[in-house]
């Protein structure tokens, strides 16, 4: 890789003025494209300390052996040649949004004699006109059926057409009246060019213009005592509506709008559309891409819009955003120049554009959960990830189980902790584990962390030497036949959070005796990675597969503590709660959390429903509804440090 010293511009040979500039390879092809407001600020940047710049802006850097840049008047013109230069040259370095799977689109061939429509995916071509991306395929082609009740246009292939021509015999679909048999002249072209029309405007969402246009024809041939034709309109205009009403309204205003959705994590971005039109969810339609840099949600927002109108998609009157990009005043002007009319971008606050757009938001955030869950299924991807981790912490072996550790508390109260499982690069809920801190008080993160990794191999520490003493196996308990809980050494202890927890853990482990076992933690500001004894954290590529994995360690540990702190929190609150009901003890009141799992069942049961827990008597269910009554007048309060946590 070339030295970026080696083709750095000379001082004040870069000028301050607007401008888009590229990076090229040594063999001339362009792998970055990028603008600036103030060329020489930015382009600094990436020559000042390559070391501080995100891995892949540091690849690319070095992958480089030139700059060049082109100046412009202003911010708009920048945009617009940035990605006038993104669609030439398709940099390898630049984000690209991908289709997270692959969406079916309406197709008419328009440039026929006779168009036809159909549903189809992939590439599009010349002289058809085409609706969509769709969610659904199903819900598409039930759609269309539902159509060519009202438009029976023509929807058989051309192998299909020229035979019942030939043969003077329409398809089962003109027998069915789902097609007006232009293959038999049963209708002219003009006349089957009318029935396409009138597809091609409902599809596009003018549908209010459809509805009036037919109602008139239908009062015009009542009136003209046409009463067969005025019949068929009536349920030309039931199959319309019928069609119409599988896409619900969601916007009561009539609005064409854009609604864009964003998740991100430090990875990968997922980006989610709802186009909206006539008030109506037309289409959706998903993308995941890598991050290549530390982009705020603005920045990702522009990039993903210009790339998403670019492709030649018109934008509509409003793009509802969950944040506006700091260029958004030029983005509407280059965005008004391309559409024709005034387009504007605004965060929606409150009603129904604000709830559509946090439905698409958790659409997004499924999307990119998906996205992971077919990643982490991988076997090959997973053998990858475990390789580079073995690497990068310099393992004698790959780390086939992963242990990590996780405390969770609210203000020192309530102090737990999680052990998670992950074997050959997969979850194993089996082994999973909880524990109560018991001699830590506060917000003592490190000294919790000590006493869970001391309690855990404490632990393996025994069953090891009871094993030796009786001779027995290992792993299994010979009582039971099952795994013991504790017995197997992992091979890499994964803690979360930095220096300070890994020096807690690795005392615990030296004070234990136990040399044989790895430790890292994660630590998730940058996502960094420290080793036991080091003065700096291990920066491992945002892209790597071992740095994934080592993040859904973290994060599954995280969830299963808040689980577990939660369980906790609503024991204590239930167990405040009905201190006073006469007769009602401990025992009882653990088998009440039990049978109904949280406060809210709880307070909703009936005198019945408490009677149904063994022990509980209907005198007893009936002191239980009292207190629970009571207690719903007053704010409930944390037992242990007295402030107000539920209303």
């Amino acid at each position: 890789m070339a030295d970026p010293a080696s083709y750095r511009p000379k001082p004040g040979t870069i000028p301050t003025d607007p401008g888009v500039y590229r990076f090229s390879d040594p063999d001339g092809v362009v792998i970055y494209v990028g603008k600036a407001i103030n060329l020489r600020q930015r382009l600094n940047s990436y020559f000042a300390d390559p070391a501080a710049l995100h891995f892949r802006t540091q690849t690319m850097v070095r992958t480089a052996s030139k700059v060049e840049w082109t100046l412009v008047r202003n911010e708009l013109e920048a945009l617009q040649l940035e990605y006038t230069w993104i669609k030439q040259y398709d940099p390898r370095f630049n984000i690209k949004y991908r289709d997270d799977k692959s969406y079916p689109w309406v197709a008419i061939t328009w440039a026929e004699q006779f168009p036809r429509v159909f549903v189809g995916r992939g590439a599009k071509r010349k002289g058809n006109r085409y609706f969509g991306p769709y969610a659904q395929a199903w819900a598409i082609r039930d759609t269309i059926d539902s159509l060519l009740r009202a438009f029976p246009m023509r929807s058989c292939t051309n192998g299909v057409f020229n035979s019942a021509r030939s043969s003077g015999r329409p398809c089962l679909m003109g027998y069915i009246g789902k097609c007006a048999a232009p293959c038999v002249d049963r209708i002219s072209e003009s006349a089957h060019r009318e029935l396409v029309e009138g597809v091609c405007d409902f599809l596009a969402g003018r549908t209010n213009v459809l509805f009036r246009r037919i109602e008139a024809e239908m009062r015009m041939a009542a009136t003209n005592q046409e009463y067969e034709r005025a019949a068929v309109l009536r349920d030309q205009l039931a199959a319309l509506r019928q069609a119409t009403d599988r896409n619900a309204v969601v916007l009561g205003d009539g609005t064409d709008a854009d609604l864009v959705a964003l998740v991100e994590d430090p990875l990968e971005v997922a980006v989610q559309v709802f186009r909206v039109r006539d008030g109506r969810i037309r289409s959706e339609r998903g993308w995941v891409a890598e991050r290549n840099d530390d982009a705020d949600t603005g920045e990702l927002l522009e990039q993903f819009l210009l790339q998403l109108y670019a492709e030649g998609d018109e934008p509509p009157p409003e793009v509802l955003l969950p944040a506006l990009p700091a260029t958004a005043e030029t983005l509407e002007e280059l965005l008004a120049e391309q559409r024709g009319g005034r387009v504007r971008l605004h965060v929606p606050q409150r009603g129904d554009k604000a709830a559509l757009l946090e439905t698409a938001t958790r659409n997004a955030a499924d999307s990119l959960a998906m996205h992971k869950l077919r990643r982490a299924g991988d076997l090959s991807t997973r053998s990858r990830a475990l390789e580079e981790l073995q690497e990068a912490l310099q393992l004698p072996t790959a780390p086939l189980r992963i242990e990590c550790y996780d405390i969770s508390h609210i203000q020192g109260t309530q102090v737990v902790a999680s052990m998670v499982v992950f074997e050959d690069g997969l979850a194993r809920k089996s082994e999973y584990r909880r524990f109560v801190i018991r001699t830590v008080e506060g917000s003592n993160d490190v000294g919790a962390m000590h006493e869970v990794l001391t309690r855990r191999f404490s632990r393996l520490l025994a069953e090891r030497a009871e094993a030796s003493a009786t001779d027995g196996p290992l792993l299994i308990d010979p009582t039971t036949g099952e795994p013991k809980k504790f017995a197997y050494a992992p091979a890499l202890v994964v803690v979360d959070g930095g220096a300070p927890q890994v020096a807690a853990a690795q005392r615990a482990l030296a004070e234990l005796g136990l040399t044989d076992i790895a430790l890292c933690g994660l630590a998730k500001r940058m996502e960094e990675v420290w080793l036991p004894d080091q003065e700096y954290p291990l920066i491992l590529p945002r892209a790597s597969e071992g740095l994934y994995l080592l993040q859904r360690v973290r994060d599954e540990a995280h969830r299963f503590a808040i689980t577990h702190h939660r369980g906790r929190r609503s024991a204590a609150m239930v167990e405040s709660l009905l201190d006073e009901v006469p007769g009602l003890g401990e025992v009882r009141r653990k088998a009440l959390l039990k049978y109904f799992g949280s406060l809210k069942k709880l307070r909703a049961a009936s005198v019945e429903d408490l009677a149904q827990v063994p022990g509980i008597g209907e005198r007893t269910a009936s002191a239980i509804v009292e207190a629970l009554a009571s207690s719903e007048k007053l704010p409930a309060v944390n037992v242990t440090t007295g402030e107000i946590i539920e209303s």
